[in-house]
């Protein structure tokens, strides 16, 4: 039996698929707006550019866990398999113990980015053909899907290594004959390249952000384009590498003088200062719209938090003011609070920890929990109306400082730029300035220091790690040397069952 899925965009922009299946016939599904009727007019392009999007946003969590879940951020205190409030962290220990399997990968079916990729497979068809969209919005919306396409393809090898490239227009899928096996990681890289490259020929001299910098944009595909040379010049790329990331991001700077550092670190992520200087792109939510979807994990139970209390406000925590009525399933150990210089905002603004206080005025550290998404307050509840960034200026100047480092050249500009925003005040160049930190005199890990201090939380830390090389993977994480098929990850069982071409990664047990 042959079950055929066709596109159909609705109203909001979003693409899902309809299926119709008979034993001896594949229908045509029923349905007014179909592949061969939607594509008439400047504004259903339009619409399903929003769509693409949206689904974008769906895949915020997978982001998120991908990023950041199995590094060294998250976690238990030792010998205690719950949180500190009690609550069960119900299989996310799985991420940072490195215990995944095809039954709890973690992340399953490749995180559904291939969803979107088809869709941006088919837009990049019509644009080609289409004689409806003016030439800028054309132009422009190629760099946004050839660009994003790009985005998808590094998630996907940065995670699973070899994956299945897919970039034909396909609007029917006989999943009865669907078996199509995985590219080389060389192969998906040179697509990625190649992608990128595309991306900025389409968009030419256009360097505007849309929607308020939620749209992908070429300043986007610049950073992607840096994120991509720094990777395989950790790999054997080298200067040429390090060169070509470098000049992506000098190009940046630039094209779009109006990008800068936000006056203080807070001010980045304040729902009412959405799209600011220093956003090059983020994922938008906001108030009766959409919230944050991981958000629930990373905070406690209100009435559980209610048991402890806050050192810095010399307070207990109560349910009107501290109301996160969340479910606490990937805890903050106390050893990556401890992490962060006590002088330097990002650690209070970014980590809220919990004390027992046996005494008035005395307070014992049990626990910790995100804060950087505090969103906002509406009608006695907490809704998580921040952007998800993707990418950032202060992300631009550590990039630029990481090239200059492989380059032997000073990255300190660039360092101290972002060192002396995060401690304000606090900031004294002889004590805290590349380089007159003890951990300056390794370049290496003072970026690494620095990038985890500034993107906590912003799904970025595994895969700087990773991007350095496995040893830093070893030194920081549970992945031990014996282990190190574990710097990939386990490709679930229905994605192997669904696509008999695809073979497990190599280490883990064999489907």
């Amino acid at each position: 039996m042959k079950k055929i899925f066709n596109y159909i965009l609705l109203s909001a922009g979003i693409i899902i698929f309809a299926g119709s299946c008979n034993k001896k016939l594949d229908l045509a599904p029923v349905s007014s707006i179909t592949d061969a009727n939607f594509w008439k007019s400047a504004d259903q392009f339009d619409a399903f550019v929003s769509g693409v999007h949206s689904r974008f946003r769906s895949h915020t969590s997978s982001f998120q866990a991908l990023g950041e879940l199995r590094s060294d951020i998250f976690g238990t205190e030792p010998g205690n398999a719950g949180t500190f409030s009690g609550e069960a962290t119900q299989g996310l220990e799985r991420f940072w113990q490195q215990t995944l399997t095809l039954d709890a990968p973690g992340v399953s079916n490749f995180g559904g980015f291939y969803s979107n990729i088809v869709q941006l497979n088919l837009l990049i068809e019509k644009l080609n053909t289409s004689t409806v969209v003016t030439q800028a919005n054309k132009n422009y919306y190629l760099g946004i899907a050839y660009g994003m396409r790009a985005y998808y393809y590094f998630q996907l090898t940065r995670a699973w290594g070899d994956v299945v490239i897919q970039t034909d227009a396909v609007t029917t899928i006989d999943v009865s004959n669907l078996s199509k096996p995985a590219s080389p990681a060389a192969d998906v890289l040179a697509l990625i390249k190649s992608d990128v490259e595309s991306s900025l020929t389409n968009y030419g001299t256009d360097y505007s952000f849309k929607n308020t910098k939620s749209y992908w944009s070429k300043a986007a595909t610049q950073m992607l384009k840096a994120e991509v040379f720094l990777w395989t010049a950790h790999r054997g790329g080298g200067n040429a590498d390090a060169t070509t990331a470098l000049n992506a991001l000098t190009d940046i700077q630039t094209n779009v003088p109006s990008l800068s550092l936000q006056a203080s670190f807070a001010n980045v992520f304040a729902s009412t200062n959405k799209g600011n200087s220093e956003i090059i792109l983020a994922i938008r939510y906001g108030l009766n719209e959409s919230s944050l979807p991981f958000a629930g994990t990373f905070y406690p139970q209100t009435a559980l938090l209610a048991n402890y209390y806050d050192s810095v406000g010399n307070r207990k925590f109560n349910v009107a003011q501290d109301n996160w009525s969340g479910l606490l399933r990937a805890p903050i150990p106390v050893s990556t609070f401890r992490k962060f210089n006590d002088l330097d905002s990002r650690k209070w603004f970014s980590i809220q920890p919990a004390y027992n206080s046996p005494a008035p005025g005395i307070y014992t550290i049990v626990g910790a929990f995100v804060k950087k998404y505090e969103g906002e307050q509406n009608l006695g509840s907490r809704i998580f109306t921040n952007d998800f960034p993707i990418y950032r200026y202060a992300d631009l100047l550590l990039l630029k400082a990481e090239a200059k480092v492989l380059l032997s050249q000073s990255p300190a500009t660039e360092i101290n730029l972002v060192r002396a925003r995060g401690y304000g005040a606090n900031y004294v160049a002889a004590l805290h300035a590349f380089p007159n930190q003890a951990i300056d005199v390794d370049a290496k890990q003072a970026l690494l220091q620095e990038r985890l201090y500034e993107f906590v939380f912003e799904g970025k830390r595994w895969h700087d790690l990773r991007r350095f090389g496995d040893s830093y993977v070893f030194q920081y994480t549970s992945v031990l040397p014996a282990e190190a098929y574990k710097v990939l990850w386990p490709i679930d069982r229905n994605s192997l069952t669904n696509n008999r071409g695809l073979v497990q990664t190599p280490g883990y047990p064999a489907f």
